[in-house]
This record gives C-alpha cells, structure tokens and sequence, in this order.
C-alpha cells in the first residue's frame, strides 16, 4: 500500500513539473514577474530578460512568397496590403558606390514574419520566417536590425509580453511582463513601468542588459518617449474628458510642463526634443499647434489633427502628418479614433516649421480612389520617402518625396 501511494506521489509531482516547463517555456510568458498593480515594488526594465527565449508559438517554418508590392502611382506603392502592425521603420542604406535605397521594414500581423521593402528598387523581401501571430505594436532601432514587439497572452490575455525581434530571425529576448509602454533610440530602450502607486521609468541597453532608473511619477497612466539626449517626453494618457499635460523630463527626474492641461492632449517631440507638436480636442473640433520647448510658446498650425498621425524629420525643419478632411463633430478626439468608433479620410500634408504653413503633399483618395486613414507615418532621414499605414485596413504604403 506504501509503494502503491509513493508511486502515485511520484507521478503527481512529475505531471506538476511537466505542466510547469510547459506553460515556462511553451505558453506565451516572459518569465518575470511584475508587481501587482497598488504595489509599490514596481520592477525596474530589464531585470530577468531571457536571451535566446522565444514567445509561445515562436517558429522557423518554410515561408511562402510575399505577395507582390503593387505601384498605384509612379510614387506610390502599397507594400503590404496587410494587416501590417503599426510600426516600422525607414533608413537609408547604400547598394553601391554610387547607389542609394531607402528601406522599410515591417512585421506582419498575421504571422509576425518581418519583410523589407526597397523602394526604388521595388522589390520585398521576407527577412525572418519566425512566427509570432497576435503582436498589438512594434518600435524598431534605427538600423531596423531589432523589433521590440508587444502582444497578449495568458488567462483572458492578462499579461503583456515584451519580446525582442530580431530582423535576421535569430533568437530574441524578453524584456519583463506587462511593461506599460517602451520607446527605443539607437542605443537604449526607455521602459515604463506603472502601478496604483505610480511609475517607474528606466533605460535598458538595446541588448536588454544593465537596467538603470531614470525617474518614477506618481502619475500612473502616461506615456512615455526619447526627447533628444538625456531628456523625455511625458504625457498624460489622452482623453476627450480629462485635461491631460505634457512634460519634459531631464536626466536628474525634474520635471517641466511643456503643454496643459488640454482635453484630448497627445504630444509627439522633435528629434532634438526643442519642439512638440501638440494636438487638443473640445466640442469634436481638433487643434494643431508647435510648442517651444525652451520658451513654452505655442504656435497655432494651419491644420487639424492628431499628433499620432504625424512623423517628424530628424532635421526638424518639417513634420508629415495624415489630416482628415472634414472630420466628423458627432465624435470625440482622440478616443473614438483610437477605438476604432471614428475613421477618417485623409491627405498627407507637410508642415514647415519655419514659417508654419502647410504643403499637400499626397492627395491619397484621387490617386487610388480609396480613403486613408493614416497612422504610424515613417521618414527615412534624407526624407526621400514616406511610410504609412491605412489605419482603414491594416495596409502599408511609400510614397517617394
């Protein structure tokens, strides 16, 4: 009877620790726990990153061929007629000595394969077969060599994954669970953790290594990005019925207002972080303006939008935005933009900021006889093409300047 119960015993913790490797290694988890919302032992970025790890479903296939990019006008092609998740980048890079590209690259939503797309040469190529289906949103490094892509999983998809994406397909690394929002630079990656007692933010090396708090806010529901060096933007999470702020953020933790409180604040800064373009809503009605980082100046814009659907040069001498053309008073901005309520048809306009006027650079509706919603606009840093996504369906276009 003894030996009968030791048996049983020792497949009940064998089956314990089957379950254990399988939902560790196999179901989707990064592997590091978080602080429970209302603790105030938030984690700190980068602490228990897993190199060579691989999300839940995370594969090397044979890949079938991309469809073929398709040239609706000498300038404009669709690249991906999607879904594509919202984020990707465009660099320059040199063929030959005397021939020059830009590229964009991408992640599929359907199957989280990357692809580039060279836009004189027009040609696509996948660059990573490795399956990760479901990822929400990606920020790439400047060299496009890395992804840092979010996506769900767990019971009732309650846990946040961080995974680093490398565009070769190698194996990546987890950055920790439920981290509330990341922004990359060349170098290092700024990480948000938020809890019911605040946030804390940190810089991580881009190989997930050496984690160092920046700052920590009481504030619990911001965004945060890169603001030129040693400086970052934050704001307020938007919302059409609650004022929302904008500060700038330095290395030492000070803070400083640069725009607010507004209704429906969303603010994006300028390579440099001199400038912010700051978008506000009232009554269905958006508002566009440039603020002045050193002076807080602002200066009202010639067209209506939301910041997210605009891109800076890293010149700064212009930001590229998606302006809706006779927006729709029955909603309210930026919420029902975001949840999917309001769709907007829009032209590409190019804002200058010395000067401040605007010029029309894609009338996308008579080129292609559709409606744009443009989010996640894109610049290479000579500025000789511009990628967007259709928030309308999940497509990817360029457009050469």
């Amino acid at each position: 009877m003894r030996r009968t119960l030791i048996i049983i015993a020792t497949v009940v913790v064998l089956a314990g620790v089957g379950a254990w490797v399988y939902f560790s290694f196999f179901a989707g988890s990064a592997g590091v726990a978080v602080a429970p919302a209302g603790n105030a032992g938030l984690p700190i970025a980068g602490q228990g990153t897993q190199n060579g790890s691989a999300p839940s479903g995370a594969t090397a296939g044979a890949p079938s061929a991309p469809a073929a990019p398709v040239k609706v006008s000498p300038r404009l092609v669709q690249i991906d007629k999607g879904p594509v998740v919202p984020g990707e980048v465009a660099r320059d890079i040199k063929i030959s000595s005397t021939t020059n590209d830009v590229v964009v690259s991408y992640v599929e939503r359907q199957s989280g394969n990357v692809f580039s797309y060279f836009v004189n040469a027009g040609t696509l190529t996948r660059t990573s077969n490795r399956t990760l289906p479901g990822i929400e949103e990606a920020s790439w490094l400047p060299d496009a060599s890395l992804a840092f892509v979010r996506y769900l999983s767990g019971t009732n998809f309650s846990i946040t994954n961080t995974y680093a994406l490398r565009a070769d397909g190698s194996s990546g690394f987890f950055l920790p669970q439920n981290l509330a929002g990341v922004s990359v630079s060349s170098t290092t990656i700024l990480a948000l953790a938020s809890g019911g007692n605040g946030s804390v933010v940190s810089l991580v090396k881009s190989d997930g290594t050496r984690a160092t708090q920046v700052f920590t806010t009481p504030l619990s529901s911001i965004r945060i990005s890169f603001a030129g060096k040693n400086q970052y933007l934050v704001v307020t999470k938007p919302s059409a019925t609650l004022p929302g702020d904008a500060y700038l953020v330095d290395s030492a933790g000070h803070f400083s207002r640069v725009a607010g409180p507004l209704s429906g604040l969303v603010a994006l800064a300028s390579p440099s972080g001199t400038w912010a373009l700051v978008s506000s809503a009232a009554n269905g009605t958006m508002r566009l303006e440039l603020v002045n980082a050193l002076t807080g100046s602002a200066l009202p814009l010639p067209v209506a939008t939301i910041a997210d659907k605009c891109a800076w040069a890293l010149d700064e001498s212009a930001v590229y935005c998606g302006v809706p053309i006779s927006p729709s008073a029955a909603y309210s901005y930026p919420d029902d933009w975001y949840q999917g309520a309001a769709h907007f048809s829009d032209r590409i306009w190019k804002i200058e900021v010395t000067g401040r006027y605007a010029e029309l650079v894609l009338d996308f509706n008579k080129e292609t006889k559709g409606l744009l919603d443009a989010e996640a606009l894109a610049l290479d840093p000579q500025r000789s093409a511009l990628a967007f996504l259709n928030k309308n369906d999940g497509s990817l276009w360029s457009y050469q300047l």
